[in-house]
């Protein structure tokens, strides 16, 4: 299925049908990984988990210092604690406790999950083409009637908008089986929880190779740099004046030299002292 060519229907804004658009090659090969796609759903699930469940052992609920009764000659079992498990109203083993529940995707397999969705839904003739969202004003209405109009009528519709749009989000917002977001700001969740993907034209030609981009940032921004420098030779390596070979071995000598100095010093002014001493002594 790979390096098919995908078409989608497209509409305008009031949900009239015009000529079908292709759909970027770039994104749109027919790419399907369907590991890669688990991956991403199930760490987007937990990563959704706040992670706040608890549980009181044997330490931490209230009372049970006290022994219940003695040790022996009561016929009864032994017990240290009403607080322990197998009392009533006693602590919890192995219960949960607060911890993370996050789990971590390489960027290049978000990159192919996210690639491999659209591609799910282009395979399902379930991806629709709008020329642009332009509402004056948040309205329910007016997206109900495109829905309606795109096919959407009982169906989960996810609407991918070409940046933040705030009346189309509002509009939306009141319909249950409508989900508004922008184009770059969409999960493989997201894809493979709708039944039907409305993006925006503009947002659809812009970011069509967002998963290509994903994978490779770092290369492209080396080459953007190059370009703007006009040069893609590595510049030579100069060698700092304080890194040359024998500076530190120099270095070494000449502090060795200033502390000798400075011991023949202390030494002499020692002296000074002890042989005017002697001096005095002779005269007397």
């Amino acid at each position: 299925m790979a390096d098919k060519n995908f078409e989608a229907p497209a509409y305008t804004a009031q949900g009239t049908s015009r000529n079908s658009v292709a759909l970027p090659a770039t994104l749109f090969d027919g790419t399907v990984h369907m590991p890669a796609m688990h991956q991403a759903v199930k760490a987007f699930l937990a990563n959704q988990r706040q992670g706040t469940a608890a549980t009181k052992t044997r330490r931490w609920v209230v009372g049970g210092n006290q022994k219940p009764w003695k040790q022996k000659g009561t016929g009864r079992a032994r017990q240290g604690s009403i607080r322990a498990p197998n009392w009533v109203g006693g602590g919890t083993v192995f219960g949960p406790i607060p911890r993370s529940y996050a789990q971590y995707v390489p960027r290049q397999v978000r990159a192919l999950a996210r690639k491999s969705a659209f591609n799910a839904r282009a395979r399902e003739n379930a991806i629709v083409v709008v020329d642009v969202f332009d509402f004056d004003a948040p309205k329910t209405k007016s997206m109900q009637a495109f829905i309606e109009k795109v096919g959407g009528v009982d169906k989960k519709v996810l609407v991918l908008t070409n940046g933040a749009k705030p009346n189309v989000f509002l509009s939306g917002r009141n319909l249950p089986n409508v989900h508004v977001m922008p184009y770059s700001d969409v999960s493989t969740y997201h894809i493979l929880w709708s039944d039907l993907v409305v993006i925006e034209q503009d947002a659809l030609n812009g970011g069509g190779d967002a998963g290509d981009r994903d994978a490779g940032d770092t290369d492209a921004a080396a080459d953007q740099g190059s370009e703007a420098t006009g040069d893609r030779t590595r510049p030579e390596r100069t060698r700092p004046a304080g890194k040359v070979k024998g500076a530190k071995k120099a270095t070494k000598r000449e502090a060795k030299a200033k502390g000798a100095a400075k011991a023949e010093k202390k030494s002499a002014k020692s002296d000074k002292p002890a042989a005017k001493k002697a001096a005095k002594k002779k005269g007397k």
